[in-house]
């Protein structure tokens, strides 16, 4: 329903709208003969007109750099604020019902089995009364505000308006920010609603125009080595063989009938890359486009992003080279990134791709609670459409609010992006084979026509380029991480390895709730609950709260040798750390990165390949319910020890996960926050900080390191459970 600029008359006419919708839904309800799967209407939340001077705040919803020390003063009340979105709740009794048929969708056997909603069954059986839509738009167009469009799920509005306007509607201003020497702008307090609307508002999604961060590592030559090693980039050609995605395509399975969509605010730097790419590797020709559904404002090409994009439908294609590929994009606008209004207008279009990858991330605390009630809500939208999300679980370690610094100083925390109960949080391994010296039994001295070097599956440890991370400090000969006399503390490890750099995962921990100290999971922030799924299986913590990552496959960038080779020619990027060469001569001179940004696709690609072989057609939905049950199966009370990832190339042929059991994700740390540093300079990670208890380590089963482990893609397609 598009609602325009249509302008009401304040409070008076908010009680006139309160009062005809009134009437028209008791007749719905009188008439209504809706019954069975998709339940009822629902009921109006909304019993007396807004009142501008009767206020509740949004708690939480006010960016960390919003600060004092960071404020440049007032922006002028013209400033345009547009495509700005407002968060929705869905009454208790319709989340309840729905969370109940979702269950049912992904049960086998159950007549709702893969019986997938629409965007406006979605907003019509189980969103907000449309009484209560309405009295909230024509709220905000008695405040001046335009209303371009309540989605149709129910969920979210998007309106525009100017900085003055949000000022005198939400009592909060908008303020120039300097931070770290760029210019952003932001509110500089939660903004404030009607206290009628309290039961029906989450929030205002975003009042800034601070963007998350991508999950890509660019490849790092390291100053250390170690004899005998060869160290080798990873190809599409040695992705196939180490996760047996190989033994799929003979089979004749590819991906073709399936569609990904790789979720951007950017268009690729260049098609031509693409085409280099899989012509180079011997990747068929690909089916793809790049799409800006429904509204959306092309972006163009976004430099530094646009390397994100390439990786993304590049790596995607390689797990899945039959599948279509679409880069869906929309540009980010003043206050809102074009990700998230993209992965709205693909629900709103209909017949949206079944499988969409994710590769952005921004933490919890960071984010905000709406915010994370956006995300929650819009993966949650997707998954009772059929559609598989996957997300980057983050390149920081369990250190998701330091990302891409030099050290944790906020503690604990994980990606908003990916902590949802709705999507497949994807993080990162390493190769062990550099570590225990066997390099030569996993690669070959030569190439293949297609670059392949790889033998077979290799051991894994956790990505992690830390000297947090015991692997690396034992092997540089410390006997401790921390203290004056560790690795952390060393001149070496001083020098080249203190980063947050490595996969991430953690328990979520600021979902909902206000920080009560800037970037830190404190005050009243609150986690996801834990997911049913997630619950019982070997090693996953009762804690209460969704855990992530779900799932990982190799993201390293270089630390113990191995990387992934991917074509991106930006030569207008040079100079800027962002990897780019040109896509001439041998593979082994292009770019070269790392990170979750490359697992997230990768594993959709996967996807594609079960959602082929299986026939699903209009999708398969959260696929972890499934993941979760296989590897209950397959590890039970204690573990698999055939299918422990450290058995190499001597695991079990009929693992379907790869229990990865050796290393950590610890990364280094100063500050207070969750750091442990009983001496020295640089303390390392820790759930304690009066002891050594790394966050985190591997373990039997699952772990905050590495999820359920990685996956034989073969196994995985051609398991029953499906």
């Amino acid at each position: 329903m598009r609602f325009g600029s249509v302008r009401h008359g304040g409070h008076r006419a908010a009680k006139f709208v309160l009062t005809v919708l009134a009437m028209s839904v008791a007749s719905m309800y009188a008439n209504s003969s809706h019954a069975g799967t998709l339940g009822m209407l629902s009921k109006p939340q909304i019993t007396q007109s807004p009142n501008n001077n009767d206020r509740t705040m949004l708690a939480g919803n006010t960016s960390p750099f919003a600060t004092a020390s960071n404020d440049q003063g007032r922006v002028a009340d013209t400033t345009t604020m547009d495509h700005m979105l407002l968060q929705l709740k869905r009454p208790a009794d319709r989340e309840q019902a729905l969370q109940a048929l979702m269950q049912q969708q992904v049960t086998k056997g159950s007549p709702n089995y893969h019986q997938w909603l629409t965007n406006a069954q979605l907003g019509a059986e189980y969103g907000p009364s449309q009484m209560d839509v309405d009295a909230i738009t024509s709220w905000l167009t008695a405040q001046g505000f335009t209303v371009n469009r309540v989605y149709g799920n129910g969920m979210t509005i998007d309106f525009s308006g100017t900085a003055g306007q949000v000022r005198q509607a939400f009592a909060t201003e908008i303020h120039h920010l300097n931070v770290k020497g760029e210019s952003h702008i932001g509110n500089m307090s939660d903004p404030q609603i009607p206290a009628a609307f309290a039961g029906v508002v989450d929030g205002v999604v975003s009042l800034n125009d601070f963007r998350p961060h991508t999950n890509k590592k660019e490849h790092v030559d390291y100053t250390f080595t170690e004899s005998g090693s060869t160290f080798q980039a990873v190809t599409p050609a040695d992705l196939a063989k180490i996760y047996n995605l190989t033994s799929v395509f003979n089979a004749g399975v590819t991906g073709t009938g399936e569609t990904i969509a790789l979720i951007e605010d950017t268009n690729v730097y260049s098609t031509s890359d693409i085409t280099t790419f899989r012509s180079t590797f011997g990747l068929p020709t690909a089916t793809f486009s790049q799409v800006h559904p429904e509204s959306c404002t092309n972006p163009g090409d976004v430099v530094g992003n646009d390397g994100e994009a390439e990786l993304d439908v590049e790596y995607a294609g390689a797990a899945a080279p039959g599948a279509t590929l679409e880069l869906v994009s929309c540009k980010d606008t003043s206050t809102t990134f074009g990700g998230l209004i993209a992965m709205e207008d693909l629900l709103e279009a209909g017949s949206a791709p079944t499988i969409w990858s994710v590769s952005y991330g921004e933490c919890e605390a960071e984010n905000g609670a709406t915010q994370n009630a956006a995300y929650s809500s819009t993966y949650e939208s997707a998954a009772a459409e059929g559609i598989s999300v996957f997300v980057s679980s983050g390149d920081e370690g369990a250190a998701s609010c330091d990302a891409d610094q030099a050290n944790a100083t906020h503690g604990i925390a994980v990606s908003g992006f990916a902590s949802t109960p709705y999507n497949v949080a994807v993080g990162g391994t390493d190769f062990g084979d550099t570590y225990a010296g066997t390099n030569s039994t996993y690669w070959s001295s030569t190439n293949s026509s297609t670059y392949e070097s790889a033998l077979s599956y290799i051991n894994e440890i956790p990505w992690n380029d830390s000297c947090a991370g015991v692997l690396l400090s034992s092997k540089e000969g410390y006997s401790t991480p921390y203290g004056s006399t560790g690795f952390c503390n060393s001149s070496t490890g001083k020098a080249d390895f203190l980063t947050t750099g490595s996969g991430s995962g953690g328990p979520s921990g600021c979902a909902t709730g206000k920080a009560s100290t800037s970037g830190v999971v404190s005050g009243t922030c609150a986690g996801w609950p834990k997911p049913s799924w997630q619950s019982g299986l070997v090693g996953n913590p009762s804690d209460g709260v969704r855990d992530i990552p779900d799932v990982s496959l190799f993201a390293a960038n270089g630390l113990w040798g191995h990387y992934y080779v991917y074509c991106y020619s930006n030569s207008s990027t040079a100079g800027k750390n962002d990897g780019s060469e040109p896509c001439t001569g041998a593979p082994s001179g292009w770019s070269g990165a790392g990170g979750t940004s490359f697992a997230s696709p990768i594993m959709a690609g996967i996807q594609a390949l079960v959602d082929q072989h299986n026939g699903f057609t209009t999708g398969a939905g959260n696929p972890d319910s499934v993941y979760y049950s296989l590897a209950n199966t397959e590890y039970g009370a204690s573990g698999s020890s055939t299918c422990n990832s450290s058995n190499g190339n001597a695991v079990g042929t009929s693992c379907i996960f790869y229990d990865i059991t050796q290393g950590d994700m610890d990364v280094n740390c100063t500050g207070t926050h969750s750091c442990y540093k009983p001496s020295g300079t640089y303390g390392v990670l820790s759930t304690s900080t009066s002891a050594y208890d790394k966050a985190y380590g591997t373990g039997t089963g699952w772990d905050f390191a590495t999820g359920i482990g990685s996956v034989n893609a073969y196994n995985l397609v051609y398991a029953s459970a499906w």
